[in-house]
């Protein structure tokens, strides 16, 4: 039997409200520092302007902005290292993500499911509950991209990695897309190297410029990319 929701109820599913597990709203206040709080009011407060015309599904695509606390109460992306047999974008740090599914019932789930194959994140909407959806934005490979962004609240999750698409899983700070200072301690393979750099390209579907990001890892000298394209444009949301 197919799936179906009423207007009414898609509008409660894309934006519901963050309701915690018993117990974790006092975890929470107490390990958060106050503008990590914030920007979890902030995000869980965001609507994405209404779209003005329908995206085709087959042109869709989603990547999860996984979010969680670390020990000093600082908000940290979940980022991983694509694999090096990849047919594209082999070797990348990125979010994870994909193409939206015909099983897919929304495009969180997309973002959900690949994270899912990719990482072994649950899809639990109770240990990992969903902040908001961003603003989508067109790729370089003519995809529209939407980003997910969840808080993980269970730190007892153990990732399981899908080899033949990730190597290696890390994290960086949030709040260190929006600093020129590098939130690690400079090696001396990366001193020539700026923590933050951009460039802006002409991008004809827009007829305009896009601004493209590139961020450093600190771990550039294990052979660990940098943050850029469009997982550096979908974290600096």
């Amino acid at each position: 039997m197919a799936f179906r929701q009423r207007r009414s109820d898609l509008l409660k599913f894309h934006r519901p409200k963050l309701v915690l597990p018993t117990g974790t709203q006092a975890e929470l206040s107490a390990t958060l520092k106050p503008e990590s709080r914030q920007c979890i009011k902030n995000l869980a407060a965001y609507t994405p302007p209404k779209q003005r015309s329908r995206i085709p599904k087959s042109r869709s695509a989603a990547v999860l902005i996984a979010l969680f606390v670390g020990r000093k109460g600082d908000l940290y992306v979940v980022l991983s290292r694509r694999a090096s047999t990849l047919r594209t974008y082999a070797g990348d740090t990125s979010l994870p993500g994909g193409r939206w599914e015909p099983s897919d019932r929304t495009l969180e789930w997309t973002a959900r499911r690949e994270a899912y194959e990719e990482i072994g994140l649950p899809v639990d909407r109770q240990r990992v509950p969903l902040l908001c959806t961003l603003q989508p934005f067109l790729a370089g490979n003519q995809l529209v991209v939407t980003p997910i962004v969840v808080l993980v609240l269970d730190n007892t999750i153990q990732p399981l990695l899908n080899s033949s698409e990730v190597t290696s899983l890390f994290s960086h700070p949030l709040v260190s897309f929006l600093s020129k200072e590098p939130p690690f301690p400079l090696e001396l393979e990366t001193l020539e190297l700026k923590y933050h750099t951009y460039v802006d390209i002409d991008w004809k579907a827009l007829n305009g410029k896009v601004r493209m990001h590139r961020f450093q890892t600190g771990r550039e000298a294990g052979g660990t990319k940098p943050i850029f394209g469009l997982t550096a444009f979908s974290a600096q949301y």
